[in-house]
């Protein structure tokens, strides 16, 4: 390839300005309604054109331990899926930690929310208040839901995703997350089950609208 003096580059040069392009992602979660609801809302906010790269399959009988089983399961029977993800809740599960490890070792992404997804959903409004467990955490988000869009949150609520984003800021959302999570890190709380409050739902996020906003 050349450049505009007609100099040869060389690949390395080249691949400097080659821009990340948007893989096909395959999201599974054990859902309650809210997590099914953002996921969809998120998978139509992208250009059509892409939207058949990002597949998400929901399971309400699933059992939150078969996750990692279930993903791996459908990436396997389609090799395009080279972005496999699994989402769920801190919430009463009580082998959190292993199931995250266990995703990790094999190479599924997991987008964890601790104590709930609410507290990633309070990052739109550019806080994330502590909340030891998901009651209190979701009755928090509901004052603070209320008070920036003057509706009642509900948690089936199949519009969730476009109002975070007409009420809150996602970009912004992402910042707090990330700098949550690396606080967390740095007060020695590095087992998932002890970073709260504290979401990696960002980093999923973050990565398909940085890759959509480069295409």
């Amino acid at each position: 390839m050349n450049n505009r003096n007609g100099v040869r580059k060389t690949r390395g040069q080249s691949s400097k300005f080659r821009k990340p392009q948007l893989g096909y992602y395959i999201i599974v979660t054990d859902t309650k309604d809210t997590e099914k609801n953002y996921l969809y809302g998120l998978h139509d906010s992208i250009p059509k054109e892409l939207q058949e790269k990002l597949v998400i399959k929901v399971f309400n009988d699933i059992n939150t331990n078969k996750l990692v089983t279930k993903v791996k399961d459908l990436a396997s029977k389609h090799s395009q899926y080279s972005e496999p993800w699994i989402i769920f809740d801190r919430d009463q599960v009580e082998n959190f930690n292993e199931i995250i490890s266990e995703a990790e070792a094999k190479g599924i992404h997991v987008g964890w929310s601790n104590p709930c997804i609410e507290i990633w959903f309070s990052a739109y409004f550019g806080m994330m208040p502590t909340f030891q467990n998901s009651v209190e955490c979701c009755k928090g988000f509901e004052k603070l839901y209320s008070k920036h869009t003057k509706q009642k949150y509900c948690k089936s609520d199949s519009s969730i995703y476009s109002k975070l984003c007409q009420h809150g800021n996602e970009e912004n959302a992402i910042s707090v997350a990330e700098k949550k999570y690396v606080s967390c890190n740095k007060s020695n709380r590095k087992k998932p089950s002890e970073m709260y409050p504290c979401t990696t739902v960002h980093k999923l996020i973050r990565e398909i609208k940085t890759k959509i906003k480069e295409k």
